[in-house]
């Protein structure tokens, strides 16, 4: 049997959440799973307790990193530093394999030759308010083509399949600035895609993304649909594409303009679909505000803030 493939787990305080995310990845690929890597980034190490205890009953050793600085991306590296596996898979903490979700992304990405491999994820948000569910269910989903092939564009890290040599260069590939704004997968798939990689995508390879109650909130996935705006943006900005800048600040505009006009229509009457007028009214302003700085602070050390918060 060739293992030759590791799965990476960042997680921060979610313990119920990490133990369904490893639990989920029993019996996924026995002949090509070598080990699951789970990267703690608590300052106090409070992920260790979960992780001894799902790693006594996994079929693959699962590995506890401690990554003490709170930060997406620096998690990201630590978990990909305990491993020398030269395939690499990316599950959030807050996400659950479905059956047959490794195996799906191997054919995949074998198949047509790619170097990062996205799945399909279905969101869950059982804690939001009855109007809202449907919006934010759809928001924290990620859907594609009904049928396998080569995509033209990267997805996001959770839930994907990468080719270390290619698509994970170097010690620490994910861009650490990222750690408290996210975006780091963004920069890792720009910089992959001027190299020429290849993306793939597969339907088949899906996730659940269940949302917690304090992400299940209106305000906190229009701050998350900001920061997507800002990508494009962003992305053409590091790359002195000044250009490209003008054009999405343009189109941004635009939308910010239409959309906006639109949802507070839609608020004033109250009605359910303002959450997604709302949704692309943000993503508009992201594109015209990328600016530095005006990241939204949603991981890291703001996520270490309100776990404390909750438990204080």
């Amino acid at each position: 049997m060739n293992r030759d493939v590791a799965i990476l787990i960042p997680t921060l305080r979610r313990p119920d959440s990490l133990a369904r995310a490893v639990r989920s990845l029993s019996g996924q690929a026995p002949e090509r799973l070598r080990e699951i890597v789970v990267a703690d980034n608590d300052p106090a190490g409070s992920a260790r307790a979960t992780v001894d205890a799902v790693a006594a009953e996994a079929s693959v050793p699962v590995i506890y990193v401690h990554a003490p600085k709170p930060g997406v991306a620096t998690a990201r590296n630590a978990a990909l530093a305990a491993t020398d596996a030269p395939l690499i898979a990316f599950l959030d903490d807050d996400e659950e394999a479905a059956d047959g979700w490794l195996a799906a992304l191997l054919d995949t990405h074998e198949r047509f030759g790619a170097d990062a491999t996205f799945g399909a994820i279905e969101g869950r948000a059982s804690d939001a308010k009855p109007w809202l569910r449907p919006y934010l269910e759809d928001f924290f989903s990620r859907r594609g083509p009904e049928v396998a092939g080569l995509a033209a564009e990267p997805y996001g890290c959770g839930c994907s399949l990468m080719t270390r040599a290619v698509a994970l260069p170097g010690p620490a590939p994910f861009d650490t600035s990222a750690d408290q704004s996210g975006g780091e997968d963004d920069k890792l798939f720009a910089a992959l895609a001027a190299r020429g990689g290849r993306f793939a995508w597969a339907p088949d390879a899906m996730a659940f993304e269940h949302a917690p109650a304090h992400r299940a909130t209106l305000g906190y996935a229009l701050k998350r649909a900001f920061a997507y705006g800002q990508g494009p943006s962003q992305t053409c900005a590091h790359a002195r594409d000044w250009a490209g800048v003008l054009k999405w600040s343009a189109v941004g505009a635009v939308q910010a303009c239409v959309w906006g006009v639109l949802a507070l229509a839609l608020w004033i009457a109250r009605r359910p679909t303002r959450a997604q007028a709302l949704d692309r009214a943000a993503r508009g302003l992201g594109k015209l505000c990328w600016f530095n700085g005006l990241e939204p602070q949603l991981y890291g050390a703001a996520e270490l803030r309100r776990a404390a918060a909750a438990h204080a």
